[in-house]
């Protein structure tokens, strides 16, 4: 029986993305794919076949990105000194959790959906009180998705195999800045009719079916064993439908290897390290392909160099012998799937725990974004260029990853929690 499936992501590409790539499945799979969005996402929602509910809601990255850097957290502070500077970033989710929940109930009634598929970051009340069943799609990595004090603690970029000591004092840290948010949105939360939250969590993890995708090779699981209400995915890759790419002439004709410098939707947002980055590579025998973000017309590139705002990246990743990253969870797990090495320099949040796991299980290496020099840049791009055996690994993982094909069953998954909730939550 064809379900009705209500799809309530954050309005940025790294949430909406994974989420368009589950609901293409599910459309191909026969069913109704219907989104929260606006305008701005409307009519790349229609191309691949989505409905949409329009909500007063604008992108995250529209002023998102000056924010972070207003505060701090897009810059060369550490993990450990940016969980301070986010403490002023709570008010933004709080009201955004709010107007979401404010909107969500009103619409609810007349959408009536068979499930809701949910990407946010805290709660959503109106959900919770609908009693339908929901799945929380986490596009975000697995320390972030749960806390566990077998394993290093979520954006801190601390190594599996550290000393637990820092973990502690990392997770220490977490929890008293948590406290003084956590209280007024808990407060708020139980106003709106719904039972406590746990303590210092801002969702209660055992309502949902949690769907994550993370490749077997970079997971914890062998760490820390996850429930059954928690079920993984290689990656929550699209498809590349109604885009067409080739590498422009001019790049073409150049000498050298052929990289894709990313440091995804947001972090170009700060210019004077873009430029800093550019300078350097420019350094370099080989080609870039640059993502150069919102600020684009603002920075040049070199020579050796083509890019835009944005560009096809899944179009790209099949064409290039490297990748230069932020650590988005999008990037990492895309390039994984195709086999290229990463160096990965993170910025926030998880990103430190996607570039620290890619170094440690040896599929690239991680520089600091905002301190690495310009001979450690350019040697690192030769290393992993010149690196048959990590090449070879890649390779191994990339036909695992394809062979698998494991987003191609979520359909299945969905369509049994739906008929048997209780399989998955008690």
């Amino acid at each position: 029986m064809p379900l009705k499936v209500l799809f309530v992501p954050i309005l940025g590409d790294g949430h909406i993305n994974p989420c368009i790539a589950i609901a293409t499945q599910l459309v191909a799979d026969g069913h109704r794919a219907v989104f929260t969005a606006n305008d701005v996402w409307r009519p790349k929602l229609a191309a691949y076949g989505i409905e949409t509910v329009e909500l007063a809601n604008r992108n995250v990255t529209d002023d998102g990105a000056q924010r972070l850097m207003s505060l701090g957290i897009i810059g060369g502070a550490s993990p450990i000194e940016k969980v301070r500077l986010a403490s002023g970033h709570a008010e933004f989710w709080t009201k955004h959790a709010q107007n979401m929940d404010t909107q969500l109930a009103a619409v609810l009634p007349a959408i009536r959906p068979d499930v809701i598929v949910v990407d946010q970051v805290w709660t959503l009340p109106s959900v919770v009180l609908s009693g339908i069943p929901c799945v929380w799609c986490w596009s975000v990595g697995p320390l972030v998705m749960l806390d566990d004090e077998r394993t290093p603690p979520g954006e801190s970029g601390l190594s599996a195999t550290g000393d637990p000591r820092m973990w502690h004092e990392f997770r220490q840290l977490v929890r008293d800045v948590n406290q003084e948010k956590w209280r007024p949105f808990n407060d708020w939360v139980v106003g709106r009719g719904c039972e406590p939250l746990p303590e210092l969590c801002f969702y209660n993890p055992s309502r949902y079916l949690h769907i994550y995708g993370y490749p077997l090779e970079l997971d914890y699981q062998d760490i820390r064993p996850l429930g059954r209400n928690y079920v993984r995915f290689n990656n929550f890759k699209g498809t590349a439908r109604h885009v067409t790419f080739a590498v422009p002439p001019e790049l073409a004709a150049k000498p050298g290897k052929l990289v894709y410098f990313s440091l995804g939707s947001v972090c170009p947002v700060d210019v004077q390290n873009m430029r800093r980055l550019v300078a350097i590579l420019a350094k370099s025998p080989h080609r870039f392909i640059v993502s150069m973000g919102p600020k684009h017309k603002e920075y040049t590139l070199a020579d050796n160099m083509w890019g835009a705002e944005s560009v096809p990246q899944l179009s790209i990743l099949p064409l290039v012998d490297l990748v230069i990253t932020h650590g988005g969870l999008n990037t990492v797990t895309e390039s994984l799937y195709f086999g290229r090495p990463m160096i990965a320099m993170p910025v926030f949040t998880e990103q430190y725990d996607n570039a620290q796991r890619l170094h440690d299980k040896g599929f690239g290496l991680r520089l600091d974004a905002y301190k690495c020099s310009e001979e450690e840049l350019l040697a690192a791009i030769e290393t992993l260029l010149n690196d048959k055996a990590m090449t070879e690994r890649l390779a191994e993982v990339s036909r695992r990853i394809q062979t698998d094909n494991s987003l191609a069953k979520v359909s299945q998954l969905i369509e049994d929690f739906v008929q048997n909730p209780r399989k998955y939550i008690d």
